[in-house]
């Protein structure tokens, strides 16, 4: 298998990275210089409100909406730094009895706080105490004195050897280490380079969070290129191209630091053509974004896209390959299973899925869907987590949700639909306009009233509702002027009520 990975970065306000497998787009990330993102990002806060009614606390960490800490997030220790670990007011307790965040957290209470997830519409940022520090191949988790392999690793000889060699580290008493994926197959010296600059980064935090007051920033993830290497990057990458030479250099940089030996599959691509096109990614970005995706051969899926829930729907459209209703259904399903875990993967769609599959009756189909679901989510690098289907031929499934959705990155909400899709028809923005004019026009401050909108509208309103606008001036004595605006919004028309000196006149409709 061919596999590449493209980095974009010659604009300086977006950077974008694809990984292609054979050429066909698998992963994409992309981050604006507009958009800051905080997750990873550890911060001094305050505590500036308690909610016992949700056994949680809002944190200010130094940014307009304050951070969610939930009393699950809040790492409970009987000593230690107050900026790292929580006051345990309650630490004579059970282990088994649960936490109150009144026993374990005060207003004005100081703590170092890790961002989770990053705050999306009105939500703030979720927050935990329990920091964690990526390396390349290990993590770090102060205070929780814990060792271990990922659970990825799946071949038990090199997780013994892992073990052995996390051991032979002599890992601090109060700290934690995991040994990510990535460490499959290292060496100890790889490994130890690793857990050296983990504990010196551990040991600065540590310092800075003393000398300054809260609410402050105390460690800001890597940017982009190197988050995405540090965590993406596995050996079967046959060659990264990246066509800005700030960035080539600053990766290759990186390379000979943590990984000397791959420095050789860097390519500064110099061309020009532009990288995405080049390889014909920016067609296929643009699709990624379109409600209706075609599957080979036929049929399609279509995914609706809220705050907090996604829907999914498989049709089969025009694919009629087999004779049998079953066997088309079946056949439907199993390309669109594995093109719905590559959209969720494209979009990094989070939150509740819920994704409706063409019916099927033969229960050895439905086993069969599930299973090909499931291994198409396995390389997700967030955690999900699926329900067997339901006899509606439904799948419900949720995704670990960090930052924000590629469309809500791409894409802001329409001033005039305001998300739904749809707008009035010119019909009844004029039906609604004559509405208010009839409402409004017996008021005895009223004595002119102007209507802005469309030329589409005006024109409806100047033609069909002539007769009605010339009765109503006649009634009322008052003067009705209608001015269209080419282009001046769908949906939109603004009224004004103005009395004899041309002053607005407010009103409650």
């Amino acid at each position: 298998m061919e596999k590449r990975m493209l980095i974009n970065a010659v604009e300086p306000e977006e950077c974008r990275i694809a990984i292609l497998e054979n050429n066909v787009l698998e992963e994409l990330y992309i981050e604006r210089s507009s958009r800051e993102q905080i997750a990873g990002n550890i911060y001094k806060a305050k505590v500036v409100n308690i909610e016992s009614s949700i056994e949680a606390a809002f944190v200010d960490i130094g940014f307009k909406k304050n951070g969610f800490l939930h009393v699950s997030d809040v790492f409970v220790s009987g000593g230690g730094d107050e900026a790292h670990t929580a006051d345990n007011g309650g630490r004579n307790k059970p282990q088994r009895e649960p936490y109150k965040i009144r026993d374990i957290l005060h207003q004005g209470q100081e703590v170092l706080v890790q961002v989770t997830k990053e705050g999306i519409g009105t939500k703030g940022p979720s927050l935990t105490t329990y920091i964690s520090l990526p390396g390349r191949y290990l993590v770090l988790m102060p205070d929780v004195p814990r060792h271990g392999v990922s659970k990825k690793i799946e071949d038990e000889e090199e997780r013994q050897r892992l073990k052995k060699i996390l051991a032979g580290l002599n890992p601090p008493k109060n700290i934690g280490f995991i040994i990510r994926t990535a460490g499959a197959l290292q060496t100890k010296k790889e490994i130890h380079k690793d857990f050296h600059y983990l504990i010196k980064l551990w040991k600065n935090i540590l310092k800075s969070s003393k000398e300054v007051n809260a609410p402050a920033p105390i460690y800001q993830e890597s940017d982009l290129v190197i988050r995405v290497i540090r965590d993406i990057f596995s050996m079967d990458i046959q060659e990264i191209v990246i066509d800005s030479a700030p960035v080539y250099e600053r990766t290759r940089e990186f390379f000979r630091m943590i990984m000397p030996k791959f420095e050789r599959i860097l390519t500064h691509y110099t061309e020009d053509k532009p990288l995405f096109h080049k390889y014909g990614l920016e067609r296929e970005i643009e699709q990624i974004n379109t409600r209706k995706i075609p599957l080979q051969r036929g049929g399609s899926i279509i995914i609706e896209q809220t705050e907090a829930l996604v829907a999914i729907d498989v049709n089969s459209g025009k694919f009629k390959e087999e004779t049998d209703p079953e066997e088309t259904s079946f056949k439907t399903n199993l390309k669109a299973a594995k093109e719905v875990a590559r959209q969720i993967r494209l979009r990094d769609l989070g939150g509740v899925i819920v994704i409706d599959f063409i019916d099927m009756r033969e229960e050895s189909h439905v086993h069969a869907i599930e299973k090909v679901l499931n291994d198409a989510l396995k390389r997700d690098k967030a955690k999900t987590k699926t329900l067997r289907m339901s006899k509606f031929c439904t799948i419900e499934l949720t995704r670990q949700r960090v930052r924000h959705s590629l469309r809500d990155v791409l894409f802001e909400e329409c001033k005039f639909c305001h998300g739904t899709g749809y707008s009035k028809t010119v019909e009844s923005l004029c039906l609604s306009t004559m509405r208010d004019i009839k409402f409004a026009i017996p008021s005895p401050q009223i004595a002119k009233v102007e209507i802005m909108t469309d030329t589409s509208v005006a024109n409806y309103l100047h033609n069909q509702k002539r007769k009605q606008v010339i009765e109503i001036e006649e009634t009322y004595n008052k003067k009705i002027h209608i001015l269209g605006v080419p282009n001046y919004g769908i949906g939109k028309v603004e009224i004004k009520y103005l009395n004899h000196k041309d002053e607005p006149v407010l009103l409650n409709l």
